[in-house]
Order: structure tokens, then sequence, then C-alpha cells
């Protein structure tokens, strides 16, 4: 399915989603598993109103990324951008009344020394 929105997908991006397996000692070890293939998206930071109900819940929400309709995108994964090496972790997945698109809220995940672009 196509909405009006799709040509505004400028990226692909690669879907991390974490991944737990018993590590043999009665315990788990956890690790981020590349899914296949890459989804379209769009990535903005968020509007100021969006900005301020983050900041009234608490929530570390800097980016928006709008997605197509049936992208398996869910709560928890990292959105990485292989092009630019950018990753944004999913802290919510919501989508409109009319399926055109999906949106997910992340937050931009940054390794020390980095300069911060949101």
């Amino acid at each position: 399915m196509t909405g009006p929105i799709t040509h505004l997908f400028n990226r692909r991006l690669q879907v991390r989603r974490p991944s737990t397996a018993d590590d043999g000692y009665g315990g788990q070890s956890g690790d981020l598993v590349t899914q296949p293939g890459t989804v379209a998206a769009k990535v903005d930071q968020p509007s100021a109103a969006e900005r301020a109900l983050a900041a009234q819940t608490d929530s570390r929400h800097t980016h928006t990324v709008y997605l197509q309709p049936a992208a398996d995108v869910r709560y928890g994964d990292v959105l990485r951008d292989p092009a630019t090496g950018e990753q944004w972790r999913v802290t919510a997945v919501v989508g409109p009344s009319t399926p055109v698109y999906r949106k997910a809220e992340a937050e931009l995940m940054q390794t020390e020394g980095e300069p911060s672009n949101g």
C-alpha cells in the first residue's frame, strides 16, 4: 500500500531488534539482531507540541520517524541509517486512523564524543 506521503521517505533504515538467549548458566544474554531488509523512512525532529508533551511525560522523544503502514517496527527496536551511522531507539509506534503511514517516536542514540544533531 502506498500513501500520499511515501514520496517523502528519503532514507532506508535497518531495523535492529532486541533478542535474548539462554546463557547456559540459568540467565539470559541480550543482543540486537539486524532484521532482513530495510524500511523506507522519513526522520524529523518533533514539533514544539510533541516536545512539550514529551517533557511533561519525562519522555526522551528526540525524533519522529515516519514509516510505511506495514513496516515491522516495534517498541524497543533500534533504527540505523547505514549511510550516516545514526541510530534511534524506538520509544513508541502509533498510526493515524487512516493507515497511510506509521509514526515511531524515537530517541537519538549518541556515542561518546559525538556531536548532537537534534
